[in-house]
């Protein structure tokens, strides 16, 4: 199975920080700035697809996460790749990390807000590692990738329906989490790998990572 994995344009919470404390995460749409960088990146997944897909006719399905920004992005792509993609399907387990308790509060507010929740989330990052650290109310980096791993049997379930190319389009930790199991990889390599830049594509062909085919916009 081939499998491109891409993250969602420039959000104007990207843009401005200070909108998590307006908008809930899920709602938060694409910047101007995004919408372009999405078009642009286009001219690089087709061009993926024209180098390891080969045949416009072979079925390449896109799952997209449920959230605004991945929505927008994913229409987008669909809009602009023509002939090259035949549906677009959404995942609930494609979400971002859930931040719960956190989710819209500055790092700098948290101690002063949440003194006993945040001295707790501190102790797991400083002694278990952050990947297992849990958000009170919200997921640890190993909930997503334990949630993420659930997925896989939808795709899997296409390659045999015959549907062997997917386009997934996610979020940042979502992605990360993808590679990790995915590609057997371990937490340490999940705490040492950043984040993907907005609209990277990467290419995962069988069980192989095979890298960014564009780095994205920073």
């Amino acid at each position: 199975m081939r499998i491109f994995l891409i993250r969602h344009g420039e959000s104007l919470g990207n843009v401005d920080p200070t909108v998590y404390a307006t908008f809930a995460d899920h709602a938060i749409p694409l910047s101007d700035g995004g919408r372009v960088q999405a078009l642009a990146s286009t001219t690089h997944l087709r061009g993926a697809l024209e180098k390891y897909v080969g045949d416009p006719s072979e079925h390449v399905r896109m799952w997209t996460s449920p959230y605004a920004r991945t929505r927008q992005t994913a229409e987008i792509l669909m809009e602009s790749l023509g002939d090259w993609v035949d549906d677009c399907r959404e995942h609930v387990l494609l979400c971002e990390q859930q931040f719960g308790l956190f989710d819209g509060v500055s790092d700098a507010d948290l101690p002063t807000r949440f003194p006993e929740e945040w001295a707790h989330y501190q102790k797991c990052v400083n002694f278990e590692g952050k990947f297992w650290a849990r958000i009170p109310l919200g997921e640890s980096r190993f909930d997503v990738a334990t949630r993420v791993h659930q997925s896989f049997s939808t795709f899997t379930r296409d390659a045999r329906m015959g549907v062997r190319n997917i386009v997934v389009v996610g979020h940042g930790v979502m992605l990360r989490a993808f590679v990790m199991m995915w590609c057997h990889r371990t937490p340490e390599w999940f705490e040492q790998e950043p984040n993907p830049r907005n609209c990277a594509v990467r290419l995962i062909d069988g069980d192989k990572d095979m890298g960014y085919i564009f780095e994205g916009f920073s």
